[in-house]
């Protein structure tokens, strides 16, 4: 791994990435910028292509690591900026776009010909986005398009702007920036238990990083917690594919409220999958009995993000808040946390089989 430092949309991002991790992937996997297309992963097709350092190129053949020090912007970062206004405008006056797939790419060769050729006639624009290939529309479109933009002063002088919905600054080192925050569509998934002793004996629980992390299930602290970070694992198991996400997370506590946040990533380098959470949770209460109430949001790329969906994770969710409580119980009662692994393999099949005698019973 490499520790790379580069601004995407005008935000600073400090990563450790693998030497062989192309830009797209990086875009796409961890800063979740899903604007970026991957095409033929060759070159070929200009869906990738996004700007380096003021010029388009192809995201899919740029390494990460080579991208240290650079400035990148993706499709995402155009809301509100006055040349990719006219152009979308243009695309869709003139049909430029059908399903849709090489649209971003194209668009950023667009907005740097308008940029940069004011004057450009048919020919010209026609060579300018010959790496740019479309399945769709046979490109007389979107080649009227970008001439219907052509010779428009404001367009072509139009500085740059900024406009991203949500902070990226990222960094995937426990000692860096704040994470990303999810997508505004991430799932969340709540869950509540109760526990028979007193609200501030299960919060002094709660405030022990350590001792939580033993009561939860396929969880591993490899960093002693320090000044509100830590380094862990977490080994999943689901159906066929068994992963384990090396990570980090920011924990934050407000005792007088009794909640907490916890935010974390973390990847699989064997399925290729990673995943960014929230998790928030607050302890009510009183006398002997107390309720912890859970919210975890998270967003899951990779193979096992066909798993992230439907009835498998919230039945996953609920095993494990069901031996997390157990074991919250049990240290409060002076016991050892039962170690278990995150383990969804009946739940698997069942939902499998399920769904294959809905099918062949017609219900």
């Amino acid at each position: 791994m490499k520790r790379v430092t580069l601004t995407v949309n005008g935000e600073a991002v400090t990563a450790e990435v693998a030497p062989r991790t192309n830009l797209a992937d990086f875009l796409r996997e961890e800063l979740f910028l899903t604007g970026t297309h991957i095409g033929c992963e060759q070159g070929v097709c200009g869906a990738c292509t996004v700007m380096i350092d003021g010029a388009p190129a192809r995201s899919c053949l740029a390494f990460a690591v080579a991208c240290d020090g650079a400035e990148v912007r993706t499709i995402e970062s155009y809301d509100n900026d006055l040349r990719m206004d006219a152009l979308r405008t243009a695309f869709t006056r003139e049909h430029a776009l059908q399903c849709g797939y090489c649209t971003p790419g194209m668009l950023i060769s667009s907005y740097d010909i308008v940029g940069r050729l004011p004057d450009a006639n048919e020919a010209r624009v026609r060579q300018e986005l010959s790496g740019n290939l479309c399945r769709c529309t046979g490109y007389v479109g979107i080649v009227r398009a970008v001439r219907s933009c052509l010779g428009t002063p404001a367009l072509a002088e139009a500085k740059p702007t900024f406009k991203v919905e949500r902070d990226i600054s990222t960094s995937l080192s426990p000692a860096a920036a704040p994470l990303a925050t999810l997508p505004s569509d991430a799932p969340e998934l709540q869950q509540s238990f109760t526990v028979a002793h007193s609200a501030d004996e299960v919060w002094a629980i709660f405030r022990n990083i350590e001792a939580v992390a033993t009561c939860m299930p396929g969880v591993t602290i490899t960093a002693l917690p320090a000044d509100g970070q830590l380094e862990g694992q977490v080994a999943v198991k689901l159906g066929p594919i068994t992963a384990s996400f090396d990570g980090a997370a920011t924990i934050a506590f407000d005792d007088v409220a009794c909640t907490g946040t916890v935010i974390g990533h973390g990847r699989d380098s064997g399925s290729g999958s990673s995943v960014r959470g929230e998790v928030r949770f607050a302890v009510t209460g009183s006398g002997d009995q107390a309720k912890v109430d859970v919210a975890v949001s998270y967003a899951l790329t990779g193979s096992l993000a066909q798993f992230a969906r439907g009835g498998i994770i919230t039945d996953v969710a609920a095993r494990i808040t069901r031996d997390f409580s157990a074991n919250i119980q049990a240290l409060l009662e002076g016991r050892e946390a039962e170690v278990t692994e995150i383990a969804g393999g009946s739940i698997f099949f069942g939902a499998l089989w399920a769904l294959i005698r809905r099918l062949f019973r017609g219900t």
